[in-house]
């Protein structure tokens, strides 16, 4: 039996997975986790997915109680601005498409030729609730989709089987206070320490490690959440790094913390905006913004990133501290190697374009708990939990190169270097697909990663890769059934618009 897990690291990653364990296997297994004090966050704030929220259930931890101690707010979707020329935009939604006579309404919108409405807004409710800033929530808590409301208990991501409309926006930093709190009320050991040396057995296992204060700290399964860093994973073990930076070039952040004019001005969606050299983003926070620029340093130099993003969301505030980011895109060629696991930023990172750092988190843990090892770590359990881990990550990488490839611009060096990068087999497959037909679920990324058809479909119509004809099976079909269900979709539109309140009147309730 495996009786303790050492965590190198805090920060979120480190949070996530010992509260997890703990939640999973209560006092049958010792967790301590140890983090240096002089280890500085990003802390601009952090876009999360949907399916979050069975992390959060799973640890019995209700929204109304942890969303106002982290400076949270709601993420609808995520709005791209300017990826096909300026002043255009269109929102890559947490909602799957509704259908008519066995075709998605994405088919039906082809098929009509009405173009007098973009696809986001035809097919979609969740558009016109972005524009109009609606919460998801009544005042009274309850939720606009009132089917999906209510805990989901102990479930997990496989149990994932609706799309829950919304996700989160919160401080990363008082997220991992927040569950460090948590943590430790439930048993969790924490040591607040540097970490000096990490020893080896014979065989080549962690065998412990020593810190500056307290000494040397021993468990039988170690998790490295060192960051970028990989402390235990890449130079204790000695595991090989993959860069994707062939094919995702953008190597380098930039970030600033910005207050908000009108702090009730709140956008309940995270903002993707295409720049010279990459895009910036925008996370609302309840009372500020987290602002950013993800860029290829190839490009634009990091100075020149700076004065470009701050132009862009603060012209008048050379005040603001910029915190300048350098990011290891890629993944270990396995995360789990002998009796260490990396979860987080050292196992793999893809940048920050469709907000799967913390997914990738609450994937490796909750893929941990369904692994766990005995002391015989059957390599066979091994190789399915790295198995699983590489298929996620590659998924999302697929599913990003797709947006730079199809976004349809090209006015600068960086655009147009995006379209002549070299494109892995499986990617260049579905957008020669994509020319003819919309993608379904066998022809996506054929592994779980996090994303399902109708995301490939959104960012393929909204960047400007549109079939130059629908699927010819519409020709023989009455429209009448499709037609109904639109004009439904957009008076539910109207109807919720009206109903509901503003994303920071809500919020504002529940942060009294």
């Amino acid at each position: 039996m495996i009786r303790s897990v050492v965590i190198v690291g805090g920060g979120t990653a480190g949070w996530m997975s010992a509260t997890y364990l703990k939640a999973a296997f209560g006092e049958s297994v010792d967790v301590t986790l140890v983090e240096s004090a002089q280890v500085s966050r990003i802390g601009v704030g952090e876009a999360t997915f949907s399916t979050v929220r069975h992390f959060f259930d799973y640890l019995g931890l209700a929204e109304n109680e942890w969303l106002p101690k982290c400076a949270g707010s709601y993420k609808l979707g995520i709005r791209f601005e300017n990826w096909r020329k300026p002043g255009e935009h269109f929102y890559h939604p947490f909602e799957r498409l509704r259908g008519a006579d066995g075709f998605s309404l994405a088919e039906w919108w082809l098929a009509l030729g009405d173009r007098s409405q973009p696809f986001d807004r035809s097919c979609f409710i969740t558009a016109a609730l972005c524009e109009a800033k609606r919460s998801p929530r009544m005042l009274d808590g309850s939720l606009f989709v009132s089917s999906l409301d209510g805990s989901l208990g102990k479930s997990t991501l496989d149990e994932q089987r609706a799309q829950f409309p919304y996700a989160y926006h919160f401080d990363a930093d008082a997220v991992a206070r927040y569950l460090a709190e948590y943590g430790i009320e439930r048993g969790v050991r924490h040591v607040v320490d540097n970490v000096t040396e990490v020893g080896q057995d014979s065989r080549g296992w962690i065998s412990e490690v020593r810190t500056e204060n307290h000494g040397v700290l021993t468990g039988d399964l170690y998790i490295d959440c060192t960051g970028f860093r990989g402390m235990l994973i890449n130079k204790t073990l000695g595991v090989r790094f993959q860069s994707f930076e062939d094919v995702l070039p953008n190597n380098r952040a930039v970030a600033l913390r910005v207050p908000r004019a009108d702090a009730t001005d709140m956008d309940p969606y995270t903002t993707a905006t295409a720049m010279s050299a990459g895009w910036a983003w925008t996370i609302p926070l309840f009372r500020r913004n987290g602002n950013g620029y993800v860029y290829a340093d190839q490009f634009i130099t990091p100075e020149r990133a700076e004065r470009e993003l701050r132009a862009k969301v603060a012209p008048d505030r050379d005040d603001l501290e910029a915190n300048h980011i350098r990011m290891r895109i890629g993944r270990n060629e396995n995360s789990w190697v002998h009796n260490c696991v990396a979860i987080g930023l050292s196992s793999a990172f893809v940048e920050p374009l469709e907000s799967t750092g913390i997914f990738f988190i609450q994937h490796a843990v909750e893929q941990l708990v369904k692994h766990f090892p005995d002391q015989g770590f059957d390599q066979r359990m091994t190789a399915a939990y790295n198995r699983r881990i590489n298929h996620a990550v590659d998924g999302v990488k697929e599913f990003l190169i797709l947006h730079y490839r199809s976004a349809d611009r090209e006015d600068t060096a960086y655009w147009k270097d995006t379209k002549t990068r070299p494109l892995p087999d499986g990617v260049k497959a579905k957008l020669d697909l994509a020319e003819s037909h919309l993608l379904d679920e066998e022809t996506i990324y054929p592994h779980y990663h996090g994303f399902e058809s109708y995301s490939w479909n959104t960012m393929n119509l909204g960047l400007g890769r549109i079939p130059l004809t629908a699927r010819p099976a519409l020709r023989h079909l009455d429209p009448t059934n499709a037609l109904a269900e639109f004009a439904k979709l957009k008076a539910e539109a109207a109807e919720m618009v009206a109903a509901l309140p503003s994303c920071y009147e809500y919020l504002a309730s529940i942060n009294d």
